[in-house]
């Protein structure tokens, strides 16, 4: 397993770049010529899109990954494909690209991104909810209300989804300010989970606990209470534990 970028054998670099591979690690995702990946994914997506891409380098991923998805709509990819590609790359970019059709009202987007959100690459299910919060985030209430489904979902993976998409703070995304202040907003997709039999989504909801825990202490303190009180499970302590790291 490479330990960084360049440690990554050329064969190996040669194969993700192609897009034949899935990349195994955090790493070699962030090592990846997005150029060269464009032009093998899509061989038509012409030259002048290619030299914006290949200008933008040195950009953070994230802008990268919506640059691509950008010029992958301007040169009308088509996004079926481009959700079944072998790359977990190009699966990323079809999640921006979702997120980017801006005629599309947010029930449509999140049907879209579902099986990109259900994706068995981890990389893949990141972007999903990456790509799409901003927009969840924008319209809150519809986003909390659609989300609500999806916590009885049978797949881990989409149940994780609804409370990962709108953690108050997150990673590598803006923060949202409402859940910030009013995290009792978010009780209809926290609430169902709060004894989930998966470790994946425990941890999410926890994680989501945690980041309201850092501006709503005592609103954490006292839902965790009530939660062990109505429901002693040993996934309930879990998460509780896990949420209230923080807290002194």
């Amino acid at each position: 397993m490479s330990r960084g970028i360049a440690d990554i054998a050329p064969a190996r670099l040669a194969l993700l770049n192609g897009g034949s591979v899935a990349s195994a690690t955090l790493t070699e995702g962030l090592a990846i010529d997005f150029a060269q990946l464009l032009a093998a994914a899509v061989p038509a997506i012409g030259a002048a899109r290619l030299e914006q891409m290949r200008v933008q380098a040195a950009a953070g991923i994230t802008r990268r990954m919506a640059l691509a998805a950008q010029l992958l709509l301007e040169a009308d990819a088509d996004l079926a494909l481009l959700q079944a590609h072998p790359s977990d790359t190009v699966r990323g970019w079809a999640c921006f690209a979702i997120a980017a059709q801006a005629s599309w009202p947010l029930p449509q987007q999140l049907a879209a991104m579902r099986p990109l959100a259900d994706d068995g690459h981890f990389g893949v299910r990141e972007w999903a909810w990456l790509a799409l919060r901003p927009h969840l985030a924008a319209s809150l209430d519809e986003a909390i209300a659609l989300l609500a489904p999806w916590t009885g979902d049978a797949s881990e993976r989409v149940r994780r989804f609804a409370c990962e998409a709108l953690r108050p703070r997150g990673v590598w995304c803006a923060h949202i300010a409402r859940l910030k202040e009013q995290p009792q907003l978010a009780l209809p997709l926290l609430q169902p989970l709060r004894a989930d039999p998966a470790v994946y989504v425990q941890d999410a909801v926890a994680n989501w606990l945690n980041d309201a825990a850092k501006s709503q202490p005592d609103w954490v303190r006292s839902l965790c209470a009530q939660w062990l009180l109505e429901s002693p499970a040993a996934a309930t302590v879990r998460i509780c534990k896990r949420a209230q790291r923080s807290l002194a």
